[in-house]
């Protein structure tokens, strides 16, 4: 009866670990420090990304307002239809409001009224869009609009490896976070409280932020980030039933599979006769068979963790490169 209980407890504990098989249109989870894939299938598909592409919309309007500004609410409430934060012409509202309730309740009113005060008008504005994800490297990303509709058009078409990426840059902007992580929001002009439509944050301790995203054309889309064991992970999905249980199920198998190593400690490394200088330990989220290798391109180094290049560093003088490092050292020392 013994060994029984044990089999059942021991088959019951293999299933919690086990994670939740794939069912949707594609996925990707991403290492959010190094941008590495740990696992995806079709990363690269391009559809319309629904409201996750008000991510884009909060991390412009972070990097480009002041959360105090208070605006004006016009005819741009208008033209915005779906989900909002009910929001009406001539109400007065600071950006800081606006962008919890584009993020916590995905308002699409919120979206106009940021795009048209940040950019000017919601074309300049989604100008600022693109161009940022073209320095970023969004090379499957396109928008159209601040919102994520797609009913009159393609809508906003990204994949779900763009998406990832383009979460991993804004997970480094602490205002952006504040605002993710919120599982709930009271408005500063005194409007009430919004929920936040990421029931992941509640369901799953180790989750930090995200964005949902719906409409009949792009189905489900859902960007969420996990920290655990000094690992930060992002995972994307596109048209999954089941986003949020494959979401934590993912996190869990990534994060007992896989370990942030130390690659390279800080210093100065010699490389066919060349001095580089790498100013900071490099890390990379993998497992036992992680190996490091190097490239000399031009006149940079670069380090390769498998395929993935992870750093580059120009090359420069043996004597310079022994200044700059004594620099960083003695800049620590004096900081603490």
């Amino acid at each position: 009866m013994k060994k029984l209980l044990c089999l059942c407890i021991l088959i019951l504990s293999l299933q919690s670990v086990k994670a939740v098989n794939f069912q949707g249109k594609s996925y990707v989870v991403m290492d959010s420090y190094n941008q590495n894939v740990l696992s995806s299938q079709n990363e690269h598909h391009v559809q319309s990304v629904a409201s996750i592409s008000k991510i884009m919309t909060a991390i412009i309007a972070i990097e480009n307002g002041d959360l105090d500004d208070v605006y004006t609410i016009g005819e741009e409430v208008n033209e915005a239809w779906g989900s909002g934060v009910y929001i009406h012409i001539g109400d007065k509202i600071n950006l800081r409001d606006l962008l919890h309730g584009l993020m916590l309740r995905s308002g699409n009113d919120a979206a106009n009224c940021i795009a048209k005060n940040i950019g000017g008008d919601i074309p300049k504005f989604v100008d600022m869009m693109n161009k940022k994800a073209q320095e970023l490297g969004l090379s499957d990303t396109h928008f159209s609009n601040p919102t994520g509709l797609d009913e009159e058009d393609e809508g906003n078409r990204s994949s779900a490896y763009d998406m990832a990426k383009l979460m991993s840059y804004c997970s480094q902007n602490p205002i952006f976070n504040d605002i993710v992580s919120k599982e709930s929001y009271k408005r500063e002009d005194g409007g009430g409280t919004w929920h936040n439509k990421n029931k992941l944050l509640k369901e799953y301790e180790y989750c930090v932020g995200g964005k949902t995203g719906f409409t009949k054309k792009a189905r489900r889309t859902l960007v969420t980030r996990a920290i655990k064991n000094d690992m930060s992970l992002i995972i994307v999905t596109f048209n999954c039933g089941n986003d949020f249980e494959f979401h934590e199920k993912m996190y869990e198998e990534c994060f007992e599979k896989f370990q942030r190593i130390l690659i390279l400690p800080k210093g100065i490394y010699q490389y066919h006769g060349h001095s580089f200088l790498i100013d900071q330990d490099l890390y990379y989220t993998g497992d036992e068979t992680t190996k490091t290798t190097f490239k000399e391109v031009d006149n940079t180094m670069q380090v390769y963790v498998s395929k993935d290049s992870i750093y580059q560093i120009k090359k420069e003088g043996k004597l310079k490169t022994i200044i700059r490092y004594w620099i960083i050292l003695l800049g620590e020392f004096f900081n603490g």
